[in-house]
């Protein structure tokens, strides 16, 4: 398909893009185009490019049909690298802009504010490359039809790119309409899903199975999968917290230390201001690609949190003090809603703004001997660890740093702690990355989730209070008057529909806030959800979800999110939210849908071999080989008793309760006067109540 079109772009496919904003007036800017209007700041940065770009919307759609004009559509976002090389390269010249304007509609997406957008490009660029990435560049019929796509590409190759597909527009227009056709069944295809009728069986062997394939992708020396470039991917360690807490495999907890031990000691790892980078381009997590996403950071703090249940390790409680803050200080709203991002460029250059030189390093150490021991423990040098520059990151060899300097880890600790200070204040004189500072609704979630998990695992109030502050931010400004929600905020304005991840991400927050505080109206706020994404989003035909809602506009294929990535799918997390909300109103509807959606996706799961892009899928797999624990926590304790029993790791358990016996079907009949009783029960069928947590652990033990 498309053989006139050999240029070289997988090597390309992974890489991404930004674009630094130009802070002066409209009227000091020679071009000034239709991104003007908009608030995304990755749109905004691209307003005074001389490239006519139309944001997507139906008045764009409607104008390339109108002039009968090609579309380009050009996605990427505002954190990104190899967009704003391809911006500086290609759309500020005005000879490419020029062959743009002139025979095409130039269309500019924010990946972020519209993934379904995303998606469907994304995948027309796969199904013709075999990879993808950002920017993500795609041609398009004018009715959106895309024909091809690829993503960054030098200016020579991008200009010839450009008068190809001009000239055969002009003449071979039928080639491209048989293009377009094939790539769209293509696309409409790709996320296609047959109900499985078969017998439901979640059995540990065929589970096992699977999480063994995963443990054996391993990289024994530096954690993470073999190989580069190097993803967190924290769902895929929760699920090996699960599969260790549920049988006992030690390897599986091996993996997750190792895993977070080699990122917490990596480059990726900000060792001076805390949170993380999105990847690693090396197979050591040394070299970062240096932007912060607001979703990896939420679900790392998750993970640590939850891992530091399970071993105790305080270096994961410093981890999850060090993210929290990093997110507080860089990404909080005065509203109490978390920002989408940090660039990875300050000045024009990637990762300028965290990296340091040995001659820094040392005129800001006066002390030669803790110049010479910080220099080790980080592992710096006169050359540089990284392309002439130096990335902090820990040595694998600590104990020899204490030998060589004659020092106990306490004295290095010390040091440490005095130096930081000092080399966080002379970093904060740097031009700073700009921070992409709209509002996304699900990475929001993502984060609360984790903040609640940090309080579980820590118990200080001021995560649970930053959890509660963000969760009323969503619903104050992001729930509209029919309960549907809203995606992005941004300088007092919501604009657009929420997206499947949107409902998900929320629910599962929300009942985790439940399960600390017991206030009901956390769990009656993810059923109000729960019941809006299946009244809108559901296809009828298998019970899988659609990504977005039958009140959007179509696009040329309606897609649905089936395997886990970075960010767990959404249609596994709906599942598990169906899972948990059905347990706790006693929904058959909503547990049988649950069973039903893994029980499409597990063959899907044995043919494929990839438990690491399904292991949300693999935790519910995990939740129904057998019972969940179902911890009534009833009477006048009962917070703190929740608050004692949610510090501990429970695999497969949700916790309700409360001062009374609320409305809950499970908590009727056990409040006892005076006394706060825990009961432990399995589908519905309690054990004799206890007032300890102790006493309830070793009930579900």
């Amino acid at each position: 398909m498309l053989r006139f079109l050999t240029i070289t772009l997988l090597a390309l496919c992974l890489y991404s893009c930004k674009s630094s904003q130009d802070n002066k007036s409209q009227s000091d800017h020679e071009y000034t185009n239709f991104l003007i209007e908009e608030s995304s700041p990755y749109l905004l940065q691209h307003a005074h490019n001389p490239v006519d770009w139309h944001p997507w919307n139906d008045e764009t759609l409607a104008k390339a049909k109108a002039e009968n004009k090609m579309m380009i559509i050009s996605i990427g976002y505002a954190a990104c690298h190899w967009c704003h090389v391809m911006e500086h390269e290609s759309f500020e010249d005005t000879t490419i802009a020029r062959i743009m304007n002139e025979n095409f509609i130039p269309v500019k997406v924010d990946r972020e504010e519209r993934p379904d957008v995303d998606d469907v490009y994304m995948t027309d660029c796969q199904l013709i490359s075999g990879s993808g990435g950002w920017p993500l560049n795609a041609f398009a019929m004018p009715d959106g039809r895309p024909v091809w796509a690829g993503t960054y590409f030098p200016k020579d190759q991008w200009s010839d790119i450009l008068n190809q597909f001009s000239k055969l527009y002009k003449e071979d227009k039928p080639r491209l309409e048989d293009s377009a056709q094939k790539i769209t069944q293509g696309i409409a295809s790709r996320d296609a899903i047959q109900i499985n009728t078969g017998e439901q069986k979640y059995d540990l062997t065929s589970f096992a199975r699977s999480t063994q394939i995963l443990i054996d992708k391993i990289d024994w020396e530096m954690g993470g999968r073999k190989g580069a470039p190097k993803f967190p991917m924290p769902n895929n360690y929760d699920l090996l917290l699960k599969y260790h807490a549920l049988t006992g495999d030690q390897k599986a907890l091996e993996a997750t230390q190792l895993t977070l031990d080699k990122m917490a000691a990596g480059g990726i790892y900000d060792q001076l201001g805390g949170g993380f980078a999105r990847y690693s381009v090396d197979a050591e997590w040394l070299a970062p690609h240096f932007e912060k996403m607001l979703y990896d950071n939420g679900q790392l703090i998750n993970l640590y949190a939850n891992t530091y249940k399970v071993t105790k390790n305080p270096k994961y409680q410093q981890i999850v003090e060090q993210t929290v803050a990093f997110a507080e200080r860089e990404l909080l709203d005065e509203s109490g809603a978390y920002y989408s991002s940090l660039d990875a460029d300050s000045e024009g250059e990637e990762g300028k703004f965290y990296v340091w030189s040995q001659a820094e390093i040392d005129s800001l150490i006066s002390n030669k001997n803790d110049a010479k021991i910080f220099s080790a423990y980080y592992t710096t040098q006169a050359d540089g660890n990284w392309e002439h520059t130096n990335i902090l990151y820990v040595t694998d060899d600590v104990k020899n740093v204490l030998s060589d300097n004659n020092i106990t880890q306490a004295q290095l600790e010390e040091i440490l702690d005095r130096y930081h200070p000092i080399l966080m204040a002379h970093r904060d004189t740097r031009i700073r990355p700009g921070t992409d500072d709209k509002v996304l609704t699900s990475w929001n979630g993502l984060m609360i989730d984790g903040l609640v998990e940090a309080y579980k695992a820590f118990g200080e109030p001021a995560y649970l209070d930053k959890a509660k502050r963000a969760m009323q931010f969503i619903q104050e400004k992001q729930v509209k008057k029919d309960g549907s929600l809203y995606r992005n905020y941004k300088d007092g304005k919501s604009a657009i529909n929420a997206f499947l991840d949107d409902y998900a991400t929320i629910i599962k927050a929300s009942t985790n806030l439940y399960q600390v505080t017991l206030d009901e109206s956390y769990l009656q706020f993810a059923k109000q959800l729960t019941e809006y994404t299946l009244a809108h989003f559901v296809d009828t035909e298998n019970q899988m979800f659609n990504y977005t809602s039958d009140q959007d506009a179509d696009l040329v294929a309606r897609k649905k999110e089936l395997a886990d990535n970075v960010i767990p799918g959404s249609n596994s997390m709906m599942a598990r939210n169906l899972h948990a909300i059905g347990l706790y109103f006693d929904n058959k509807e909503y547990k049988a849908q649950a069973k039903q959606m893994l029980n499409n996706i597990l063959p899907q799961i044995e043919k494929l071999q990839a438990p690491d892009y399904y292991s949300n899928w693999l935790q519910l797999n995990a939740d129904l080989i057998k019972p969940t624990y179902e911890v009534a926590i009833v009477g006048p304790d009962a917070v703190a008793k929740a608050k004692k029993l949610n510090s501990h790791y429970l695999t497969n358990a949700i916790v309700l309760g409360g001062t009374t016996e609320g409305t809950l079907a499970l908590l009727k009949e056990k409040l006892q006067e005076g006394e706060t009783m825990i009961y432990v029960c399995q589908n519905k069928v309690c054990k004799f109540p206890v007032t300890e947590v102790d006493e309830a652990l070793k009930l579900m033990n």
